[in-house]
């Protein structure tokens, strides 16, 4: 029960970091139809900008705020002076073009920050450990299990039930037919690449204190998250919520019982899936 418990915390923890960046690689999808491969670098600078303003003003808060507005600004004007050009052309483009981008913010990363590991802190209300059934057990990582599903609440309300986010969904439907409404596609574009950019580097800044920094991390998440989204449903709300917290969890109970090839696991369940339901376990748009 001990085992299982710690295991547990670990696969939600990890999980509900999962999801805020796969949520974003989601949104933009689903509304854009980008399959964005510099969605891991904005994840990994918006844990270096938090670490940055977290050294300048001596404050976490700060630096989750602050980076991730940033990084959301980067996207803005990627979407708007890149992206935009290629919307009509194959996705080849647009897979290229995110890679190249991808490759530009690592070495950006690696001449400001250099190739070295950093560590930081978590806030010093969220330091420290609980006991679990006589194990002890780091507040940070409850926390992150606590504010993800709140995370992922405030975003289903928000495209349920306010107007813009009833916009946002037009525009994913059928893009001819929300310009023909008087909807600012372009508009809703970018503000959606903006948006989806802020949710990785929020889960970049989350991801600071729970991990090391390091100019490959988001190398690793954004295979992780193309998995979550994958077997989920390219498109689908509630899928990437369900995938994340399957290779979460696939991912923590591995290291148990499956040793080495704990490793290998989620690239087991993608290649099943592709197999089985190459659609996903959940429709676009649910």
């Amino acid at each position: 029960m001990e085992t299982f418990v710690l295991n547990l915390f670990n696969g939600l923890s990890w999980g509900m970091l999962l999801f805020l960046i796969s949520i974003g690689l989601t949104i933009i999808f689903g509304v854009l139809g980008v399959l964005n491969f510099a969605h891991g670098s904005f994840f990994m600078l918006g844990a270096y900008l938090c670490m940055q303003f977290m050294n300048l003003v001596k404050s976490f808060w700060i630096g989750i705020i602050i980076g991730p507005i940033l990084v959301a600004i980067l996207g803005l004007v990627v979407e708007r002076f890149l992206l935009r050009k290629i919307y009509d052309r194959d996705i080849s483009f647009q897979l290229l073009l995110t890679f190249a981008i991808l490759l530009v913010l690592d070495d950006a990363v690696r001449l400001i920050w250099g190739p070295g590991y950093y560590v930081v802190e978590p806030p010093l209300i969220l330091s420290g450990v609980i006991n679990v059934f006589n194990h002890t057990y780091p507040v940070y990582r409850l926390f992150l299990i606590i504010i993800g599903p709140l995370i992922g609440l405030s975003l289903l309300m928000f495209f349920k039930f306010t107007k813009y986010g009833k916009m946002i969904r037009a525009s994913a439907l059928d893009k001819e037919m929300a310009e023909g409404v008087g909807i600012n596609v372009s508009f809703v574009f970018t503000s959606v690449f903006a948006f989806g950019t802020w949710l990785s580097a929020l889960g970049g800044a989350l991801a600071a204190p729970h991990q090391s920094l390091a100019p490959s991390m988001g190398e690793r998440i954004i295979i992780e998250s193309f998995i979550v989204v994958v077997v989920g449903g390219f498109g689908s709300f509630t899928g990437a919520f369900v995938g994340a917290m399957f290779i979460g969890l696939l991912e923590s109970f591995g290291t148990v019982f499956a040793g080495r090839l704990q490793m290998a696991l989620p690239y087991i369940l993608l290649i099943l899936i592709l197999i089985v339901r190459p659609t996903g376990l959940f429709k676009k748009g649910t």
